[in-house]
């Protein structure tokens, strides 16, 4: 995680504990423009199955998040065009980190 500055590298550090935690597929972990942070896993059920960046911009939005400024969703695939998104209709100039489980950015 060296290249990434100290907040961005505690995004990478709270997803990877959401999907510890969990045992998700994947975890995420938003900051907001006012520098609060999000942090969510991907759900699976029968009758709801959103992505951990899905969850984690839905969190920000609806606590009334001014913008976002930087994400991290992290698993085996990284990739989550849904919930990429997402974060573009919120923020268009938002930071998208993508990381395999160790933290290692992709």
């Amino acid at each position: 995680m060296s290249e990434l500055d100290a907040e961005d590298a505690k995004l990478v550090t709270l997803a990877r504990s959401a999907r510890a935690r969990t045992g998700a597929t994947q975890g995420a972990a938003v900051r907001d423009a006012d520098g609060r942070t999000y942090v969510a896993a991907s759900v699976a059920l029968k009758s709801l199955d959103l992505s951990a960046l899905q969850v984690a911009v839905a969190m920000a939005v609806s606590s009334g998040a001014p913008g976002l400024e930087a994400v991290v969703v992290l698993g085996d695939d990284p990739s989550d065009d849904a919930g990429e998104q997402a974060v573009r209709e919120v923020s268009a100039a938002a930071v998208i980190f993508r990381a395999r489980p160790d933290g290692s950015i992709v």
